[in-house]
């Protein structure tokens, strides 16, 4: 889901701030993403893209009725063919979970959750398959698991299908589409697992490789110092005011430097004694801030 926000962001021109947190439920409404606007805080993907869309962030603003109705199809494709052999491949893979997906959750969590939560996600992740795609005649996970992989197969066939040539499914901008595809297949895309069937397939799929390319590299590029190009503009900005500022006290030094030499010269005064108190430390008011 954090993928999928941060592209719609992207594509929208929301002003979003991303802010890390150890503990998922530190966050306002015990789950993440969660975004906090002013007084207003929305935990569900869902929700936020309304609330975004209702503050004019609209990335589906040039698109016609039918491509609005071709938005919400293939988005139920996704989250009904794709979804599925996701959370297999992050959640229930054994080798990807352990080499993976367990270390990579569990070093964001604190201890003692972290020797617990990844299991627990785990086990929702396998449930969530068993409970939506394990009936008849799917008896056994064996058949669930090969099921759900040909099913991811033939949704990504799809979608390099409709997407062809063009840069983005519907021309030449980004949309609530394309901010979903790319949250979907661009974890898979990139993270190295040591058990790549469905990246494997994905690979075969050049233009959808280019897809997610073309928009990390458009949206989400960094710079060589890691800063990205609006991040970069912003220190450059903060830089060229600290320089300021550094030159204004630099002058207002000097003249203050040249009119202690204009003025008369009187004998140094002896220092009064700073008396500490117990433990050694200074007795000022001062003390009552320090840590």
């Amino acid at each position: 889901p954090q993928s999928l926000l941060q592209a719609y962001a992207k594509f929208s021109g929301a002003p979003l701030t991303v802010n890390t947190i150890e503990n998922s439920w530190r966050a306002p409404k015990g789950d993440v993403p969660v975004l906090i606007s002013e007084d207003v805080v929305i935990s569900q993907p869902a929700k936020i893209l309304n609330f975004l869309r209702k503050q004019k962030y609209n990335a589906d603003y040039e698109l016609s009725a039918k491509e609005g109705a071709d938005t919400l199809a293939y988005i139920a494709l996704l989250e009904e063919k794709l979804l599925p052999a996701l959370l297999h491949t992050f959640w229930v893979e054994a080798e990807n979970y352990c080499s993976v997906t367990k270390p990579w959750f569990a070093s964001r969590i604190a201890f003692p959750l972290s020797l617990y939560l990844p299991g627990k996600m785990s086990r929702e992740a396998l449930n969530r398959i068993l409970l939506t795609r394990g009936g008849p005649p799917l008896y056994n996970l064996t058949e669930v698991e090969a099921q759900i992989y040909r099913d991811a197969k033939e949704c990504l066939n799809l979608l390099s299908k409709r997407l062809g040539t063009s840069q983005f499914f519907f021309g030449d901008t980004p949309t609530t589409l394309d901010a979903f595809v790319f949250g979907f297949l661009a974890p898979v895309y990139k993270v190295c697992f040591p058990r790549v069937q469905l990246q494997e397939h994905l690979k075969q799929l050049p233009n959808l490789c280019r897809f997610c390319d073309d928009i990390l590299t458009c949206y989400f590029r960094l710079t060589v110092s890691g800063h990205s190009p609006a991040g970069q503009d912003t220190a450059d900005a903060n830089l060229q005011k600290l320089t300021q500022l550094v030159n204004k006290e630099s002058n207002l030094i000097e003249k203050m430097d040249d009119n202690l030499r204009k003025s008369p010269q009187h004998p140094p005064r002896k220092l009064t004694t700073l008396k500490l108190a117990a433990g050694g430390e200074a007795s000022s008011p001062l003390n009552r801030f320090s840590p």
